[in-house]
């Protein structure tokens, strides 16, 4: 939803403008190509998507190179580590900020990161890769119920408890392989959607603790984002919109902002052709008053 984000985010050419999940750098390679004298600042937890999105914008780089800036960081360290950028812009806050809350390509078909069901790989799934429990950790050492908890409250998994329970049958599971066919073996396919796809993304994001930063992240945009500025997010789960939208409806209420998408956002049926991952797609924007 390229398109929409950046209509959306209404950028200014002399704007400063965050994207707090650059990944592959899709979405700041463009702001940044509608920039003149702005500033985007790239952020990523991800410290190997962090590179390649270095490499994917160091055309614009080469050209202007006060242009973007990089920074490796969480939603949780926002404010002090994009502060300090602001700092040396001579800005007090933002005029925009983006995030996608979805997974990189990269990261889910990489299997040496361990997100993928599809390429087997040390069964790891850390955002940061520098700090932190692994997935393995969480299905080697939980309980039997704290598994099935974490597995029907993060993944809406309603066969949580089999899956609990051939995994601790099962330990030690050590590689994305062997979780998948486990999970597989205990709740067969009955659909499309591969039987252990819930089971990965609650992992996942317990794992990188994915709803504290997001409560994280939507606390701070009152403090990065000034009046005037935009705020769009993007996410994949209905967990995630639940949280964007209450916390955007929120801030409306306390006077701080106007929501621009009375509905929301959902990615045009060409897209979803050209680019079926987008489907779950839904987009929320905000500007600060």
């Amino acid at each position: 939803m390229l398109r929409e984000c950046l209509e959306y985010l209404a950028i200014r050419p002399e704007g400063v403008y965050l994207d707090a999940t650059c990944g592959l750098a899709g979405h700041s390679r463009e702001i940044a190509r509608q920039l003149t004298t702005g500033t985007l600042i790239a952020c990523d937890r991800d410290a190997e998507s962090l590179d390649l999105a270095k490499a994917n914008t160091a055309a614009i780089a080469a050209a202007h190179p006060q242009r973007i800036r990089f920074v490796h960081t969480a939603f949780s360290d926002l404010v002090s580590e994009v502060g300090i950028t602001l700092q040396a812009e001579k800005v007090p806050q933002l005029d925009g900020l983006l995030a996608d809350l979805g997974v990189s390509r990269f990261q889910l078909t990489e299997g040496a990161r361990g997100f993928s069901l599809m390429a087997d790989g040390p069964l790891d799934m850390r955002l940061d890769r520098s700090q932190g429990p692994t997935a393995a950790d969480f299905v080697n050492s939980g309980t039997e119920k704290e598994l099935a908890d974490l597995i029907y409250k993060l993944g809406e998994e309603r066969r949580s408890r089999k899956i609990a329970r051939a995994i601790v049958r099962a330990r030690p599971v050590t590689t994305t392989g062997q979780l998948a066919k486990l999970v597989e073996s205990a709740v067969p396919r009955t659909g499309k959607l591969h039987p252990a796809t819930q089971t990965f993304m609650a992992l996942r994001i317990a794992v990188n603790q994915e709803n504290e930063q997001l409560e994280a992240l939507l606390q701070s945009i009152p403090k990065l984002v000034k009046p005037g500025g935009r705020v769009v997010i993007l996410t994949f789960m209905s967990l995630e919109d639940r949280k964007v939208k209450h916390a955007f409806q929120a801030l409306e209420r306390a006077g701080q902002a106007k929501i621009l998408t009375r509905h929301v956002v959902r990615p045009s049926d060409v897209e979803v052709r050209e680019n079926p991952p987008s489907r779950s797609a839904k987009l929320r924007a905000l500007e600060m008053l």
